[in-house]
């Protein structure tokens, strides 16, 4: 569905995602994770076409995403940042509202199916009572599930998150991370995302793509991935893995430190 082939990008002297080769199937839900400054938030920039990539291609149902306009590039593929303007004065409706623009010619107004694939949207999220909110008013999970409404409406066939749980509290949290999940098993939504709670990776994820320095260096099936040596070689940590429901979890064993007490 989605090839990355040889890709290399520098940000600067002290940063480059180099020889990156990944390929995403159709319903994958798949996590990049990997310590700050890997390359993560990189690579799904890249992979949504707002980062251009020095070398290498990056190919969506056959076709490299820089032949595609801007609009038929956001029927397929829909990008959710990390951070998103909440300052904005409208409302969650108006917001979703804007999901709709890609399937619209310029100053074409919303028809019949525009506002079902709205209403769905609203449905999905759990957002038909705050639709006439404005932005502002809302908590942070609420907002951030609107953002995702907004995303969904485009109807892509793929989703990208970049760490769409930041910042929350860990009811909402796993309120968004069971609303990806359901987007998946539903509606057949493929998903990529970065994550930095490794635990809820392993949760919800088919597949886990772990980079370190730039360069991707586990790429493979959840339970195969979530292993002690992978944590030594990206984290510089050890930990205990678990399994709870057949899903990995771990725990980091602490490190015994030397301090050194002034008289």
């Amino acid at each position: 569905m989605l090839l990355v082939n040889d890709l290399s990008y520098r940000h600067s002297e002290s940063f480059a995602l180099e020889e990156i080769n990944l390929e995403i199937k159709r319903g994958e839900i798949i996590s990049l994770i990997g310590p700050n400054g890997s390359g993560k938030s990189t690579l799904l920039r890249i992979i949504s076409h707002l980062l251009k990539p020095m070398v290498g291609t990056v190919l969506l149902d056959g076709k490299e995403i820089q032949t595609l306009g801007r609009k038929a590039l956001a029927r397929k593929l829909a990008m959710l940042p990390q951070i998103q303007n909440h300052t904005i004065d409208i409302t969650v409706r108006e917001l979703v509202e804007f999901g709709r623009n890609p399937h619209k010619r310029w100053f074409q107004s919303l028809d019949g199916e525009d506002e079902r694939i709205i209403q769905w949207a609203l449905e999905v999220t759990n957002l038909q009572a705050y639709e006439y909110r404005f932005l502002q008013s809302l908590s942070g999970g609420e907002r951030q599930r609107a953002w995702i409404a907004m995303a969904i409406a485009q109807r892509p066939d793929i989703l990208l998150l970049d760490e769409p749980t930041t910042y929350l509290d860990i009811a909402h949290q796993l309120e968004v991370m069971e609303l990806v999940q359901m987007l998946n098993e539903q509606f057949g939504m493929t998903i990529v995302m970065v994550l930095h709670d490794i635990n809820q990776a392993a949760q919800y994820s088919d597949r886990i793509v772990a980079l370190k320095d730039g360069h991707i260096r586990y790429d493979g099936d959840t339970k195969k991935v979530i292993c002690k040596v992978m944590f030594q070689e990206i984290f510089d940590i050890d930990v205990e893995i678990y399994y709870d429901r057949h899903k990995p979890f771990f725990v980091p064993i602490r490190k015994k430190q030397d301090f050194v007490v002034s008289p």
